[in-house]
């Protein structure tokens, strides 16, 4: 749909950077956001501010745009399903349905005889006493988590008395593995068989934040290939269509794992605006927007490193070199941890 206005819905730096790939397709962006100060207002067409449950702004909203997509998944389903019943929207709402709920999506994946880590269902604390050969674990709300929000490590059943957890809410338990390396697969699906899929980054975090991403991963080439084809066979499965990401464990014995699905453009392929021909940003909007394919090449090796709280001050006032490409997502707030901006690099021999 050459000449679409597309809505976005978030207002984040996710928003803000699949805006500025749309415009230079000529594609017109409306915001939707909760937050008065979404730094995509500096990057959209128009900015329309209102909750997401609120259906009158809603209805507004879908009737300004010709399609519909999100830059987070934490949007309430709800939402999505009263926007899709007006002008569609990719990925489907079904979709976040299933990644929104981590014990979902990890039956999803394992019903695809696809590794994830050992988990179990926890509803009160006996479940971790049932569990405890899952120790150490990663104690997880089985929704609405990220960042590392809602996670608690367990070492041992000696820690179980003196935790205080809210069982109103609903958790999962994953066995830790022995990790070797973090990966993450991006790729975009514009129909069945149709992808465009970039290599394997390698993601370094810290505290369950994103530090950094690379290309190329140093892994073995069978482990190149088994991402990629993991990561199309649950594409193939959501029927997905935009840009996603898989995200993987990789144990000291080489064993591959899938962590995470997460059905939208990621923070690990922020690299490819500067390294590839065609960015996750731009293929998405590609792929909703029922515009042309083109093959998407890598140009570069990079690496990426994101840039946390008031450490944006002093990348603000630097001066770069040529290979060197520095986002500033203007949010209003400094808060410590909070992703501010991205610095890339890129590797030019």
């Amino acid at each position: 749909m050459p000449n679409s206005v597309l809505g976005i819905l978030g207002g984040g730096q996710l928003g803000s950077l699949l805006a500025t790939s749309a415009k230079k397709l000529n594609i017109k962006t409306f915001v939707f956001s909760d937050d008065k100060n979404a730094p995509a207002k500096n990057f959209c067409d128009e900015f329309i501010l209102g909750d997401y449950k609120d259906e009158k702004k809603i209805k507004y909203f879908s009737d300004c745009v010709d399609l519909v997509t999100f830059e987070f998944e934490n949007i309430p389903f709800e939402t999505l399903n009263i926007i899709n019943k007006i002008k569609p929207v990719l990925p489907k709402p079904d979709i976040n349905r299933i990644v929104q709920n981590r014990l979902f999506e990890k039956d999803l994946i394992n019903k695809l005889n696809i590794n994830t880590t050992q988990y179990a269902a926890i509803n009160k604390i006996d479940d971790l006493t049932m569990n405890k050969d899952l120790l150490p674990g990663i104690l997880k709300t089985s929704m609405f988590g990220y960042d590392g929000k809602g996670q608690l490590k367990i070492n041992s059943v000696e820690e179980l008395a003196n935790l205080n957890i809210d069982f109103k809410n609903e958790y999962i338990l994953e066995k830790l593995v022995k990790l070797k390396k973090e990966i993450s697969i991006i790729l975009t699906r514009f129909g069945p068989g149709s992808f465009e899929v970039y290599e394997p980054i390698e993601n370094i975090h810290e505290d369950q934040i994103l530090k950094s991403s690379k290309i190329p991963s140093q892994i073995s080439t069978e482990l190149i290939d088994k991402s990629k084809k993991w990561a199309k066979i649950i594409g193939d499965e959501l029927d997905f269509i935009g840009t996603m990401c898989v995200e993987y464990f990789i144990d000291k014995n080489d064993n591959l794992f899938v962590n995470e699905i997460a059905p939208r453009v990621h923070n690990s392929g922020h690299l490819t605006i500067n390294s590839h021909n065609i960015s996750q940003f731009e293929n998405h909007i590609r792929a909703v927007c029922e515009l042309e394919k083109i093959p998407t090449k890598k140009l570069h090796d990079a690496e990426m490193i994101n840039i946390l709280g008031d450490n944006i001050v002093n990348y603000r006032n630097k001066k770069y070199a040529d290979n060197e490409f520095f986002f500033d997502y203007l949010k209003t707030e400094i808060k410590s941890k909070r992703k501010m901006g991205h610095l890339t690099t890129l590797k030019i021999q």
